[in-house]
């Protein structure tokens, strides 16, 4: 990329502007910095968490990335905050039950791994937390696979569906109350398991640091756990274990 500026700067179809502005490592908007360069490093761009920022901070933190030919994903994006930016860019697509905007390239639809990943949910109660891990996982260029309402007080259901979660090249397992799904399902299969612990639960759950000790204690092997909550930080390490393990 940095060979290829400098040709064009010395052939003269660059100005020193254009390749200063092509090489600059972030963009500074005075409330954000904008990382440009993030994808070189780590094969995705700049992700936007949306909470407790305007829609008009997170807008142009998103022009800026949309600017450089990068695709767009905010999580954590309320219903309001959504509509507001949608009324400037109403290209992009809004799911309201993973609370997740995002904008893809029309060249970038065709799926990057041969692999999927499996988002095994539960409860429905849990769906808000597994649907942020599905989407996100989808607009990073993995394949999914949804398998939801599994939980372990009818572990018939999570039977019904083994044999496509044991397929996957890997599985996001979303829980709250006590936390005990991840358990049973690295018991069962041979690829990772993302343990994502929800705050759902009564109040001994305290918010899910009940499920969060329960993940962490786990008998079952090849289990890593995620903080309370995070269906996308599960999901970014499912999308980096797939594309390696389906690299071609």
């Amino acid at each position: 990329m940095m060979e290829e500026i400098l040709k064009q700067l010395q052939n003269g179809t660059l100005s020193v502007a254009e390749a200063k502005d092509q090489l600059a490592p972030y963009e500074n908007l005075g409330f954000a910095k904008v990382d440009h360069h993030r994808k070189k490093r780590q094969g995705f761009p700049e992700i936007i968490y949306g909470e407790g920022k305007s829609a008009e901070q997170i807008t142009a933190i998103m022009e800026a990335i949309k600017a450089k030919g990068n695709d767009i994903l905010v999580t954590r994006m309320n219903q309001e905050k959504a509509e507001a930016v949608l009324k400037q860019h109403p290209e992009l697509i809004y799911n309201d039950v993973a609370q997740i905007l995002y904008w893809k390239q029309q060249t970038e639809t065709v799926q990057k791994t041969n692999g999927y990943i499996a988002i095994v949910c539960a409860g429905t109660s849990d769906l808000r937390v597994a649907e942020e891990a599905a989407v996100t996982a989808e607009v990073l260029g993995s394949k999914v696979h949804r398998i939801y309402d599994v939980g372990v007080a009818g572990i018939h259901r999570l039977f019904d569906n083994l044999e496509e979660i044991q397929q996957a090249t890997v599985s996001v397992v979303v829980a709250g109350m006590e936390g005990a799904l991840p358990s049973v399902v690295g018991g069962l299969v041979s690829h990772p398991v993302i343990a994502v612990p929800t705050s759902v639960g009564y109040g001994a759950n305290f918010g899910g640091i009940s499920a969060l000790l329960s993940m962490l204690n786990s008998c079952a092997s090849g289990i890593s756990v995620v903080n309370i909550d995070n269906g996308f930080g599960g999901a970014y390490n499912a999308v980096v274990i797939d594309r390696l393990a389906n690299k071609e």
